[in-house]
């Protein structure tokens, strides 16, 4: 499936945004070191895909062997929105961009804890302010024709701020520890009680 399709036509209605759907995959990996007594595994991002109809539009299960369950999550759409671009400008132009999953885990009644992928994209800031909000946020390599679709993209909307010329330190005022404007006297101090 070619990732820069439009998407379906009701969804391209309600959004003029350029957009891919796409599935997560989440993988439970065995888990190593001091952690493993307690919890014998843990989620781990597997990869982003192109959302296909047969992956349906719910989350399920699609192998399990050796321990070694991988679930698929479909149905969410990435946008590009133009106010972003310099996040996208960042991911595009590193030595290996990537899609950035956020995700948590949500407990099941009577049963294990299982990954829900919340939010997907392709811009740095997204995943900076996630990452600040101590969410939990992995990165897998995006493939070439989704990171040559994110460069179109970025090469139409990206405008670099422009620099700034910052004020020489010798033009700026003068203040004291608190604030307050200082001065400065070439005057000789005079001494207490000495003529």
């Amino acid at each position: 499936m070619d990732p820069t399709a439009p998407t379906e036509p009701a969804a391209r209605a309600a959004s003029a945004r350029p957009s891919l759907r796409v599935s997560v995959l989440m993988r439970r990996v065995a888990a190593t070191g001091p952690a493993a007594r307690w919890q014998p595994w843990r989620w781990a991002l597997e990869d982003v895909v192109p959302h296909l109809p047969q992956h349906g539009e719910m989350a399920r299960d699609l192998y399990d062997h050796g321990g070694g369950l991988c679930r698929i999550y479909p149905g969410h759409l990435v946008e590009l929105f133009r106010d972003d671009a310099e996040g996208y400008y960042l991911n595009v132009t590193t030595p290996a961009p990537g899609w950035f999953v956020l995700w948590r885990l949500h407990e099941q009644e009577g049963g294990e804890p299982m990954p829900r992928p919340e939010a997907v994209s392709l811009s740095y800031h997204d995943a900076g302010r996630w990452l600040d909000a101590q969410e939990t946020v992995e990165q897998v390599p995006a493939p070439p024709e989704v990171v040559a679709w994110l460069r179109d993209f970025v090469q139409t909307h990206y405008q670099p701020e422009p620099k700034r010329r910052q004020r020489p330190q010798s033009f700026q005022p003068l203040a004291d520890r608190f604030g307050n404007p200082a001065r400065v006297s070439v005057e000789e101090k005079r001494r207490g009680g000495q003529g």
